[in-house]
C-alpha cells in the first residue's frame, strides 16, 4: 500500500526535474509546493476515487500567484481541477464539498471556479468538510466523478499560502 504522502509526492515529482520545486510539506493526501518562476504556491492532491482511466493524472490544486509579474496578477487562493478524463462538452461541472454545490467553468479536462468569491466559498467549505467531489458526464455522455479525501487539505493551503507571501 502507498502511503497517502508518496501519491502526493509522485503527483509533482517529475515536473520537480526541471525546475527548482520547493516541497513544503505534505499533509496526509495534501501536499504543499512553491515554484520561483513563474512564482506560484499550491496545495494538491490525487482523486482517492477516479470517475475512469485516462492519458494524465487527475489532480484538484488550490494556487496562489502573489504579483501580477509572476503570470497570476495576484491570485489568491484559486481552485483548479484535472479531471480523470475527458467530458461531455454540453455537461456542466459540478463540485460538491460537504453540502455546497458549486458550479465550475471548464474545458474538455479542466475545471475552475467562475471568480475569486467563489474560490473564497470553495477555500471555505473545504476547511470544514471531510471530502469534495467532482461530477460530470464523460464525453460519451456517461457519468463519472472524482472523490478527494480533504484531511490535511486547510494546513496544505495555509502552507502554501504562507509561502507566496513571504518569500
Amino acid at each position: 500500500m502507498i502511503r497517502p504522502g508518496l501519491a502526493v509526492l509522485a503527483l509533482v515529482a517529475l515536473p520537480a526535474a526541471a525546475g527548482a520545486r520547493e516541497t513544503l510539506g505534505v499533509f496526509d493526501r495534501w501536499g504543499a509546493f512553491s515554484d520561483p518562476a513563474p512564482r506560484r504556491c499550491y496545495a494538491i492532491a490525487e482523486p482517492v476515487r477516479a470517475g475512469g482511466a485516462s492519458r494524465w493524472r487527475p489532480f484538484a490544486s488550490i494556487a496562489s500567484w502573489p504579483t501580477p509579474g509572476s503570470g497570476g496578477g495576484g491570485v489568491r487562493n484559486q481552485l483548479h481541477v484535472r479531471l480523470s478524463r475527458d467530458r461531455n462538452p454540453q455537461a456542466r461541472v459540478t463540485l460538491s464539498v460537504g453540502d455546497r454545490r458549486f458550479d465550475l467553468t471548464a474545458t474538455a479536462a479542466d475545471a475552475w471556479a467562475s471568480d475569486a468569491r467563489t474560490d473564497a466559498a470553495i477555500v471555505s467549505a473545504i476547511r470544514s468538510s471531510r471530502s469534495m467531489s467532482v461530477e460530470t458526464l464523460g464525453r460519451t455522455g456517461g457519468p463519472f466523478a472524482d472523490v478527494y479525501a480533504l484531511k490535511g487539505a486547510a494546513t496544505a493551503i495555509d502552507a502554501a499560502a504562507l509561502a507566496c507571501l513571504t518569500r
